[in-house]
């Protein structure tokens, strides 16, 4: 996109909702927290590489082991977290992002600022996290 942002600018009510100026900044923002995500997902795949030689005690075993699936499950967890934010990084390039994918409402820059994935206005979510409760205690 290039646009030029000011120096500390921060999307504000008082301008037009997902303008060229808060699109730019929310790509700006999902750009660097991707960059962060693969950062700390080299350095885990780092461990994991390093981890490799056997442990001769079995409790220091175990103790690798268990070290070990809670980095591959936050692996996971970041591959699904970046999964997102190139749909969100799509979302800016068709002129969808920022609107609730159930409502078409805008999702508001507090809760975009938040949680810059989200694609659900709060009362949309709020719905669906009812169903999901109904559903879950049947």
């Amino acid at each position: 996109m290039g646009i030029q942002l000011p120096k500390n600018y921060r999307p504000t009510e008082t301008e037009p909702f997902m303008s060229a100026r808060q699109l730019e900044y929310f790509r700006r923002k999902l750009l660097r927290w991707k960059e962060e995500i693969v950062r700390e997902s080299n350095v885990t795949l780092q461990h994991l590489q390093e981890d490799t030689a056997q442990e001769p005690d079995i409790a220091d075993r175990a103790s690798s082991e268990t070290d070990r699936a809670l980095e591959l499950r936050a692996r996971d967890r970041q591959r699904k977290l970046i999964a997102k934010i190139d749909a969100a990084l799509k979302r800016i390039e068709d002129g969808s992002y920022g609107f609730c994918e159930e409502t078409g409402d805008p999702i508001g820059l507090k809760r975009l600022e938040a949680r810059p994935i989200a694609t659900l206005s709060i009362e949309a979510q709020e719905r669906h996290e009812r169903r999901e409760r109904t559903y879950r205690d049947d």
